[in-house]
């Protein structure tokens, strides 16, 4: 399994990318070697620090996010919670892994504060999947949508969750 810590407005120290490094390991045991586990730490403002955790398995991904005071914390924080998602979808996964939507990221420079502007593109490849795994890959990634290629009826779609909890599909024609 591959780690890769990455620092955004922070610079993560030696000793935090061990302790990092040495907590990954314990989701070891939920995936094959060709995992990969990206580790992003942010310093929001002064006192406030974001860790954001995502896991590529098997054309699946998985994500946890958390925000506290101390970066440290933030990894006892974050993996807990990676934990209870892939201990919950552990007999889904395994009945379903198939490739899926991998991302890849690219951070776009900050425009001038006082207009609107874009922040962050992603680009990714659809792969053709059914509602049940779309739906299984919006929960794993925590997000509030997820693009799609259909393939009951060769569409891309967007699955989206709904404020009840349920959710909607987007299926343009």
């Amino acid at each position: 399994m591959r780690v890769e810590i990455i620092g955004r407005d922070y610079n993560p120290s030696d000793k935090l990318k061990d302790v990092i490094n040495r907590k990954v390991t314990k989701l070891e045991k939920y995936f094959d070697e060709n995992a990969s586990i990206r580790v992003v730490c942010k310093c929001e403002r002064k006192d406030r620090y974001t860790m954001e955790l995502t896991i590529k398995f098997d054309g699946m991904l998985a994500r946890g996010e958390v925000t506290s005071d101390n970066m440290y914390d933030n990894i006892d924080l974050v993996l807990p919670k990676l934990e209870r998602q892939l201990a919950k979808y552990k007999s889904k996964l395994s009945d379903r892994l198939r490739k899926g939507v991998e991302f890849e990221e690219e951070i776009i420079e900050s425009l001038p504060a006082k207009q609107n502007k874009l922040v962050k593109t992603k680009t990714f490849e659809l792969h053709p999947m059914d509602i049940e795994e779309a739906i299984l890959q919006l929960e794993l990634l925590q997000h509030d949508f997820f693009i799609f290629h259909n393939a009951e009826n060769g569409r891309v779609n967007v699955l989206y969750k709904r404020g009840d909890g349920d959710y909607g599909l987007l299926d343009p024609q």
